[in-house]
């Protein structure tokens, strides 16, 4: 995996920048932001944004990808990225909060969070959806969790490890498999989807989105963070179920 994220970035690199974006700010973002990012900046045609599992893009940046302006789910990557010297020095911003739930489809009773409870929402064959438990956010956040709560034996062996949480959220709301581990805000898009148990907070890291300069990028790209951290983002995020972290 690690080779094909790599190749990835690299080929970013070769490929450089789409000349119909030259003029605008890039920001690579997790697929969790996907619908307030896009709210807070429509009709924008100054910004861009790509999309992607926090450490597919962190990796893509590391090998030269061409951002301005990086967003992720997990400080993990965005420490990765500032080691590898390809953040602009001191703007590393805290600034949204989330939760981890369970999800099923619509009409599922409510999950307890214990490995009889688990073993009976998963049925005999049935398959967690999770983002890859050593690389994405989420995933990496709800190992932690379903060990921290004694539950890991019982599904480790019965995971579908995916590329981002927006993947687990599909492949549950096709009904692909029993349950997904996604954020809450996440279990928000899909009207046909059911929150049936939240993992608690303290059971993992505090989650924690982080935005930064990338190094050598658009100096416009601060205009775009200081958006994210000002009462007009904030207030868009809150809307959309985060916890925003930037005091006022």
């Amino acid at each position: 995996m690690k080779h094909l994220l790599i190749a990835l970035g690299l080929w970013a690199v070769v490929a450089g920048p789409d000349p119909a974006q030259a003029d605008r700010v890039t920001v690579f973002a997790a697929a969790s932001l996907k619908e307030p990012l896009d709210a807070l900046l429509a009709g924008r045609r100054d910004v861009v944004v790509s999309y992607g599992g926090s450490g597919t893009l962190a990796q893509q940046i590391i090998a030269g990808a061409p951002a301005d302006l990086v967003f992720l789910a997990h400080p993990v990557w965005m420490q990765a990225m500032a080691d590898a010297g390809v953040l602009m020095p001191d703007s590393i911003t805290d600034l949204l909060g989330n939760r981890l739930v369970l999800v099923a489809p619509q009409g599922q009773p409510a999950v307890p969070l214990t490995p009889v409870g688990l073993q009976s929402a998963l049925g005999a064959d049935g398959r967690l959806a999770i983002g890859m438990t050593a690389s994405v956010p989420a995933g990496i956040y709800g190992r932690a969790a379903l060990e921290s709560l004694g539950l890991w034996d019982t599904v480790a062996s019965r995971l579908a490890e995916v590329d981002s949480v927006r993947s687990a959220l599909t492949l549950t709301a096709r009904a692909e498999v029993p349950l997904g581990l996604v954020y809450a805000t996440d279990a928000r898009v899909v009207p046909t989807l059911t929150v049936v148990a939240t993992l608690p907070d303290g059971s993992h890291d505090p989650i924690v989105y982080q935005a930064a300069r990338v190094a050598g990028g658009d100096p416009a790209a601060q205009a775009v963070l200081d958006l994210f951290a000002a009462a007009e983002g904030q207030a868009q995020f809150a809307a959309a179920g985060f916890v925003p972290l930037v005091a006022r």
